[in-house]
């Protein structure tokens, strides 16, 4: 067995719309959710830092890189999944019974013109694989479950099972073994300061 890599995966810090399905939209994040993830980062031992294309996320990660003098990776596979013709709408604006349908089963029934579930997997599969030792990833809450599913082997429903608010982490133990090859080492958020 190889020597692992140690991963931290950070979820964004409030963006300024929320309770939306922000998919793909790139809207700004807070002053608020920056802090936070700088705070978060605070705790964290790493080397590089890479964020998701997206600002709610690029930027929570360049606050994080100016404070230790690095600069930040970028890689358009850590963004979130698309929601399609839902994405930057609210749940209520989407007919219950097909968004009920989308939460059961992602990948049978994603949203009109939007990604499956195991296209998602896919891509943030390959960036996990690419990822060095000691890099903190800033992404999304949906790139955060794929990782959970491609390297712990976790199914779409167990996922949810993780709250993953704003600014939270997830650490991750990596082998570059036959896939599921991963271990959670920690999850961490401030959940009273944070949703």
């Amino acid at each position: 067995m190889t020597n692992p890599r140690v991963v931290h995966l950070m979820r964004h810090g409030e963006p300024v719309l929320t309770e939306r399905m922000l998919g793909r939209t790139d809207c700004a994040v807070t002053a608020q959710g920056v802090a936070a993830c700088v705070d978060a980062a605070a705790a964290l031992s790493f080397e590089s830092v890479l964020a998701s294309d997206l600002a709610r996320a690029r930027t929570c990660a360049q606050a994080i890189a100016a404070g230790m003098n690095r600069t930040v990776a970028v890689d358009p596979r850590w963004r979130e999944l698309d929601f399609g013709a839902w994405d930057g709408c609210s749940a209520g604006d989407v007919d219950q019974a097909t968004l009920g349908r989308f939460w059961d089963d992602p990948d049978a029934r994603p949203p009109p013109d939007g990604e499956r579930w195991s296209e998602l997997v896919a891509r943030v599969s390959a960036a996990l694989d690419d990822l060095a030792d000691q890099t903190l990833v800033v992404t999304h809450a949906g790139a955060i479950r794929a990782a959970l599913s491609a390297a712990c082997g976790f199914d779409v429903r167990q996922t949810w099972a993780f709250a993953l608010p704003y600014a939270c982490v997830v650490t991750l133990r990596l082998w570059q073994e036959a896939a599921p090859s991963g271990q959670i080492v920690a999850l961490s958020s401030d959940e009273g300061a944070r949703r």
